[in-house]
């Protein structure tokens, strides 16, 4: 793809795989915190947090993709996104680094057992594979 090479990426590992937002999307990455849990919310939403006075949604991509939940570390992160005027958070076992793509390939219709439509393409590294997630998709799930 033209331009790849010019946008970069926040790398983060779930479980045993890596997935990148692209930087342009990410608004901050905070510690873990304490969440405040919300009754009947869809099964991924983890509750909300106050982020400096404001109230944000964070989801979990484990539950997401139908990991099992795992004991949050010292590693685990929640990546704030923007997306439609709305802050929301991702929780995400650890962030690995700022990266950019020499390629990124269409993904296909299943990626490692996830539905391929949550990602935009598949980045590639010196090193490994990193699926690039579609945060809309992702995000205005039912």
């Amino acid at each position: 793809m033209q331009g790849v090479e010019q946008m970069q990426y926040v790398q983060f590992g779930v479980g045993e795989e890596s997935y990148g937002i692209r930087i342009a999307e990410v608004h901050e990455i905070i510690r873990m915190q304490e969440i405040t849990e919300i009754p009947n919310c869809q099964f991924y939403v983890k509750g909300v947090i106050n982020l400096r006075g404001k109230i944000i949604p964070v989801i979990s991509l484990r539950a997401l993709f139908s990991l099992d939940e795992d004991v949050y570390s010292k590693a685990t992160r929640i990546v704030v996104v923007h997306h439609q005027e709305e802050s929301i958070g991702i929780i995400v076992d650890r962030v690995h680094k700022v990266t950019t793509f020499h390629d990124i390939q269409p993904p296909p219709e299943r990626v490692g057992g996830i539905n391929g439509a949550y990602f935009t393409g598949i980045g590639l590294t010196e090193s490994e594979l990193v699926g690039i997630l579609k945060i809309d998709e992702v995000l205005l799930r039912d």
